[in-house]
């Protein structure tokens, strides 16, 4: 298994409760996103800084120099994961009018 699933297999084993509720709430944004908006948005904050923290420990090391490439790649695989499991990641934030 490659470093960024390794990693990524960390954060969701580290942060189980978390996962679960998201994906409940992911899977109710699906159907309807703007009755559930808000608690989309409110749980979707408390993960992406889950995510953020175990990206930045997948990638701290690799950000300056000549591997900030390597690091953007890395970066991007790892944030497939999560798009792979919960593919309205990107929608966090994300306010309809």
């Amino acid at each position: 298994m490659a470093n960024y699933q390794t990693i990524y297999q960390q954060m969701i084993d580290e942060n189980q409760q978390l996962f679960r509720n998201f994906h409940s709430v992911h899977e109710a944004y699906v159907k309807n996103p703007q009755q559930t908006q808000t608690e989309f948005n409110t749980v979707g904050k408390e993960l992406l800084d889950v995510i953020l923290k175990y990206e930045h420990i997948l990638c701290g090391k690799t950000e300056g120099g000549q591997y900030s490439k390597f690091s953007q790649n890395l970066s991007e695989k790892f944030r497939g994961l999560v798009r792979k499991d919960f593919p309205k990641f990107d929608y966090i934030g994300v306010v309809y009018s």
